[in-house]
């Protein structure tokens, strides 16, 4: 498992992450580490949260080839023009509706660069800025069962509804974003600090209305299927229908950009990697880990559950840890669910190897020729994952108990 892991990460002579773990998947089936029948279960449980993921990547290109991201980092410039703080906030609060709508991938792949441009155009130091969309791209992923892949997975055994899933987490999302802001705000304050040139705007880009409004249909869709007990997937491809056909007619796309959209490694990466945590936990370390889960949705054995959570996503990645805990956690309801959900999203912003997405981030910084610290990338998780791992937590019980 860790050598897909390492794979994914170094991806060595750009090979893509499914060129190493669906051999590997292929060697735990014919190696009998892990049985047919536990392939077939795994194939079914993950089957349906991929199919989902590739019309939300989908959703995610038409989105920024209809003109959503420039029009969005408009809107980051305008009124934050010599004040970086105000720039910070804003990109908080598109972050943060990104992952919610889009999921992580898009705030890490198509926001990261906008808010380079933007410091960049507005003279400011891009630093707190650019650490914000790879932060919020984990921490901000709590809302929704559609804004990450985990969400999906965690969302499919907790027994809840898309509307209740969000109710009960509304709060731990909403604390766990206020809490990075303050320490960014706190952290990055010599950078804050530093007053920008006087800058020029440009000319601001029409909003594509359109397509918000398909997003909204979409995000609602994912309401009604959920209370008709239909798979939010039919929602997504609704709406990634909708915007293909008016691209197409347009010509602002091709067939080719579309299902390259789709990301069909990446997709396969996903299922083959669930094979292979199946066949690690089927070996021994879901007993090992066992013993370690606690037990009860009181307060502490939801804080050690996210923490080990959080522990374990920063050792194995947190798509991995997610399969291992989730079906330990089943057992004690849907709080201990969420918990664990808590641990491996915000969790990742400890180190790079915490989530994919940061992964992805770092590759799409150095690709802008700018360098992040490790070291700083550390003790900005080190200020940041405690706290709102607290909050959170906290939060998850405050919204159990009124609920």
């Amino acid at each position: 498992m860790l050598l897909v892991l390492a794979a994914a990460v170094v991806r060595p002579f750009g090979w893509p992450e499914a060129a190493v773990a669906v051999p590997a998947a292929a060697l735990v089936v014919a190696t009998g580490a892990i049985s047919l029948d536990h392939v077939r279960a795994e194939t079914d449980r993950l089957g349906d949260v991929v199919v989902f993921l590739a019309a939300v990547l989908v959703l995610a290109q038409l989105c920024d080839d209809d003109g959503l991201f420039r029009a969005c980092g408009a809107w980051l410039a305008r009124g934050a023009a010599a004040r970086p703080r105000r720039l910070l906030g804003r990109v908080f609060v598109a972050a943060s509706a990104i992952t919610v709508v889009l999921s992580l991938d898009a705030t890490v792949v198509l926001l990261t660069p906008v808010v380079f441009a933007t410091a960049a155009r507005l003279g400011m130091r891009p630093r707190p800025h650019l650490y914000a969309c790879t932060h919020l791209s984990n921490t901000a992923s709590l809302l929704l069962p559609v804004s990450n892949l985990t969400n999906l997975l965690a969302f499919a055994v907790s027994g809840l509804t898309s509307a209740r899933f969000a109710a009960l987490m509304a709060l731990p999302w909403l604390v766990a974003v206020a809490v990075e802001y303050l320490v960014f705000r706190r952290f990055f304050g010599t950078d804050l600090d530093a007053a920008p040139p006087p800058v020029v705007t440009g000319e601001t880009p029409e909003l594509p209305v359109f397509t918000l409004v398909t997003l909204a249909v979409t995000l609602a869709g994912f309401v009604l299927t959920s209370a008709l007990g239909i798979g939010p997937a039919w929602a997504a491809w609704a709406g990634a229908l909708v915007l293909a056909v008016r691209a197409l007619v347009q010509h602002r796309t091709t067939w080719r950009r579309l299902l390259r959209s789709l990301s069909l490694p990446f997709l396969a990466f996903v299922l083959a990697l669930g094979i292979v945590v199946r066949a690690v936990v089927d070996n021994g370390l879901g007993t090992a880990l066992g013993a370690l889960v606690p037990s009860g949705t009181g307060l502490l054995a939801l804080l050690g559950i996210a923490v080990l959570a959080a522990v374990l996503a920063n050792v194995i990645n947190n798509l991995p840890a997610v399969l291992v805990l989730l079906p330990l956690a089943a057992p004690s309801g849907p709080g201990a669910v969420l918990a664990v959900l808590i641990g491996v999203n915000i969790g990742p912003n400890l180190t790079y190897a915490g989530s994919l997405a940061t992964l992805l981030w770092r590759r799409v910084v150095h690709a802008h020729d700018t360098e992040v610290s490790l070291r700083e990338f550390t003790r900005l998780g080190l200020a940041t994952v405690p706290a709102c791992l607290v909050a959170a937590v906290l939060a998850l019980w405050v919204s159990l108990a009124v609920a």
